[in-house]
Order: C-alpha cells, then sequence, then structure tokens
C-alpha cells in the first residue's frame, strides 16, 4: 500500500517551501492525485509532494534540501511518458519543471538553439517556421511532450529514420547532480570535444542520473521540397517486404511508418479521417525530402517498389493540406485506439526490419492466444514496433493478460535479436525485462554508472533496472530530522 498523504505541512514541505514559496509546492491529496502516474496508467503511486521550480537555482536548492535529508526525488514533465518512469513508489517528492518553459536562445546563424527542459517539443518548430527552421524529432506527443522529456527518454519520431532521435540533436546539457551540484555539459561550440561523451550517456538515462535544466539544440534547415504517399496493402507480408525493398534500393526516406486493419479502424473513427479503403490489411505513409532535383524520382521508384510488392493501390499528397492530413491521421494513431476500445496498453520494442513478416505473425499468435485485439502503429522504416494491446479494466482478469501480451510482445521482438525499447523508455514498466537483452553483470555494469552519479539512489529510485536479489539491496539510514535548506 502506498502512504496516504497527510493534508498538513510536515517538515519536508515546509522546507520546499521555504525555498520556493509555499504557491509553488503542493502536497494535499487532492492535488496530488494528478501526479500519481504518468501516461503509462497501470501503475499508480502518490507522492509526498509536487515542487514548481522556476529556476536552476530552483532546483539545485531543491536537490541539496531533499538529498541532506534523505528524500527521493522524481524530475517530471508533462508527464506523456509511456513506460511509468514518472511514476511515484511512494514518498518521493515531485519536482516538476513544467514552469521552466523558456526559449532562451536562437542562433539562427549557428543553427542552435537553447531552451529550458518545460519548453514543449513543438513550440520550437512553431517558433522558427517562419524563419525556415524547425526541430527534427517528432514524437506523436510533440504538441505535448517537453524537450526536457525527451532528452530523459531519448525520444524519436516518425522521422527519426533519416534523422536520428534526440541524442543525434542535443550540442549540450546543464544538468543538476544528485547532490545538487549544477554542471554545464557540452555546448555548441564544442558538441565533439574530446573525453567520454557525456551528454550520450546523460540522454535516454530515464531521469536517474541528473536533472536537466538547460538543453543546447541542433536545429536544421526546412528542406528545400517533400513528397508524401500512401500505399495500401491487402497483406501484412507484401506491407512488411515493401519496407525493406523501399530501403534495400538505396532509398532513405525521412519517414516510413505502417498501420494495420486493427490501426485504421481506429483512426478513421477518431479526429482525422483520411477515407482509407475498406478492408486494407496495412498502410504505409512514406515520404521523402531534401533538395527539390530528384524527389520526384525518389517518390517514383518508391511507388515502382510497392506495385512489385502487390500494393493494391497508391496515392500521392498532391497538396500541403491533403499531406497534413495524413499525418494527423497517423499522429493521433495511439490516442485513436480509446474510439474502440475502453483501455489500451502501449508496447515499444525494436527488431531487425527484415524480421518484420515474421514477428507481425508472432503479435498475431499471441493476441489469438490471450483473446485480446493487438493493433499495429509503428516506425516500419526502422523496425520500431508500436503493438497497442486493447482491453477492458473493469473485466476481472483483462488488464493482466493485457499485460502479459504486451510482455510477450517484448519476449518476441528480443528473441528476434532485437530491444525491448526504441524510444518510450524501460521506466517502470519494463524494468524486469531488462533481462531478457542483458546478462545480470552487463546489468550490474549499468548500475554501477548509476552509483557514480545516483549514489544515494534517491533520485527516480526504483526505475530502469530490475530489483535486485535481496543480497545486493542496499538499506539506507533514515534521517533522524529533517534539516533546513
Amino acid at each position: 500500500m502506498f502512504k496516504k498523504t497527510s493534508a498538513v505541512a510536515d517538515a519536508v514541505v515546509r522546507g520546499l517551501q521555504d525555498i520556493v514559496g509555499p504557491d509553488k509546492v503542493l502536497y494535499q491529496s487532492a492535488d496530488l492525485l494528478a501526479y500519481e502516474c504518468d501516461a503509462y496508467t497501470l501503475h499508480k503511486g502518490m507522492p509526498r509532494a509536487v515542487v514548481f521550480p522556476g529556476s536552476t537555482e530552483d532546483v539545485a536548492a531543491i536537490v541539496k534540501f531533499l538529498n541532506r535529508n534523505r528524500v527521493p526525488f522524481i524530475a517530471r514533465g508533462a508527464g506523456t511518458g509511456l513506460s511509468g518512469g514518472a511514476i511515484p513508489l511512494g514518498g518521493e517528492v515531485i519536482i516538476s519543471l513544467v514552469q521552466m518553459k523558456k526559449l532562451l536562445h536562437l542562433d539562427l546563424t549557428n543553427r542552435y538553439a537553447v531552451v529550458q527542459p518545460g519548453y514543449i517539443n513543438l513550440q520550437l518548430t512553431n517558433a522558427i517556421a517562419d524563419r525556415g527552421y524547425y526541430y527534427a524529432p517528432d514524437p506523436s506527443s510533440q504538441g505535448n511532450c517537453t524537450i526536457g522529456g525527451n532528452v530523459a527518454e531519448n525520444a524519436g519520431g516518425a522521422h527519426c529514420l533519416k534523422y536520428g532521435v534526440t541524442t543525434n540533436h542535443v550540442l549540450g546539457l546543464e544538468v543538476v547532480l544528485p547532490n545538487g551540484e549544477i554542471v554545464e555539459i557540452g555546448g555548441a561550440g564544442m558538441p565533439d570535444a574530446p573525453g567520454y561523451d557525456l551528454i550520450g550517456l546523460l540522454t535516454g538515462s530515464e531521469g536517474t542520473l541528473a536533472i536537466v535544466t538547460k538543453i543546447v539544440v541542433r536545429i536544421l534547415k526546412v528542406p528545400q521540397d517533400k513528397r508524401t504517399a500512401l500505399a495500401y496493402f491487402d497483406s501484412i507480408e507484401d506491407a512488411s517486404r515493401a519496407v525493406s525493398a523501399i530501403i534495400s534500393c538505396g532509398i532513405v526516406p525521412a519517414a516510413l511508418e505502417m498501420m494495420d486493419r486493427i490501426a485504421i479502424e481506429g483512426v478513421e473513427k477518431a479526429a482525422f479521417p483520411v477515407g482509407h479503403p475498406k478492408g486494407i490489411a496495412a498502410l504505409l505513409l512514406i515520404e521523402v525530402d531534401g533538395i527539390a532535383e530528384g524527389i520526384e524520382d525518389q517518390i517514383r521508384d518508391i511507388a515502382e517498389v510497392c506495385r512489385k510488392c502487390n500494393v493494391r493501390e497508391v496515392k500521392i499528397a498532391q497538396t500541403e493540406a491533403e499531406r497534413a492530413l495524413w499525418w494527423a491521421n497517423r499522429k493521433t494513431g495511439f490516442a485513436a485506439m480509446g474510439t474502440i476500445s475502453p483501455d489500451y496498453l502501449v508496447q515499444d520494442d525494436v527488431i531487425p526490419r527484415s524480421r518484420l513478416p515474421e514477428v507481425l505473425a508472432r503479435i498475431q499468435q499471441i493476441s489469438e492466444a490471450s483473446g485480446l485485439r493487438i493493433a499495429n502503429i509503428f516506425h516500419a522504416g526502422d523496425g520500431n514496433l508500436h503493438p497497442l494491446v486493447l482491453f477492458d479494466s473493469r473485466k476481472p482478469g483483462e488488464s493482466e493478460r493485457a499485460v502479459q501480451a504486451s510482455m510477450a510482445c517484448l519476449k518476441a521482438c528480443a528473441d528476434a535479436g532485437g530491444s525491448i525499447t526504441g524510444e518510450h523508455g524501460v521506466g517502470l514498466e519494463k524494468k524486469e525485462a531488462m533481462r531478457l537483452i542483458f546478462t545480470d553483470e552487463e546489468i550490474e555494469a549499468q548500475m554501477a554508472v548509476r552509483r557514480v552519479f545516483n549514489p544515494n539512489d534517491l533520485l527516480n529510485p526504483g526505475k530502469l533496472f530490475p530489483t535486485p536479489g535481496r543480497c545486493a539491496e542496499t538499506k539506507q539510514a533514515e534521517p533522524e530530522a529533517v534539516t533546513g535548506h
């Protein structure tokens, strides 16, 4: 059972109020309910308090206070994470970074921007689009997720096939270590400085090593031209073969997405229906971009590859409005599952692209064995699958069966030589599944790195790695009394 939070401000709450002010600390039970989970809703825990810093210095002061008093804490962005990385296990203080949401600096000449962690992903592109620039990482939640959260999860998106994930666009970080020390790493002028790649280490560390308080990101020039196609197939196997065939012919699309029959049923009932043909087994949404010369040839070659793979129909977007509608249809895919199922569980795993047909067939077998429908919406070009297990939590046993089916999908991908996550992170949901791809020795080596940064395991405890056996557990001394900041 999780601890109930008292309506009376305790010593920890009063200490936090002394740092940031009484109006920036939540501690009443009713106020804390919104923070008991992130977008992974199958597990919930009540935080001790939620505090809203307004600056790096606030974060450092808060962390020093909590570290001194051995109070565990979690950094949180918009709460859009899908693996439970921001869920309290009971009693942690959540450090919400949503009020640190400024675009601090923009340098178009050197093509970089400096943002605070609470700055929304899509806001950056919107802020610079009229000058011909954009920010490439584009997760489906980009209208809501924060860049700080993207750094924590190493978020990707539909266009990461060509442009890479978040780590490929981070030039520098300012972080607060778990002891409250402020450290700057890299920067616009030295992203490739000699020494260890600490930016690479911190990006994707899921908030277990440090709290990001400032990010220097690369911005790109908007491509001269882009073309977008929809290809409809009567079988998953033909669509999967087309994916590998497109890459094999030397074309690297900016995006190469797939949706299956169940996913299409959902998106067509949601906010942005396209009018996809009835009865198709799968569709590919394909986009190429770059210099104008040659773009038409690429999209024509892609259409020809699809025809050789028994495509039913290939459509090329004729206007920007049509292209935008196709992408809105795809980007709302996860939420659209709510139109066909009371509940759904989103999974995230990666396989070699060439093994798409067999793994998708295995996922279908898992669906049939569990008695639950599984929709597939995913980044086909880089083999990043997103099986969505559809269930009804009101029916006894269905939530448990959904989790079992989801874990079976993970194992199928691991058995195919893949990974248990591509962009959603491990968090709380998949930490025990780390054993599917790492040995105990490899896990211990990674935990040793965490101990260097986070020796008291106060920052986001209980996430990312499997729970150790009792012989490996470290007991932490409880402080006798809360001390001031």
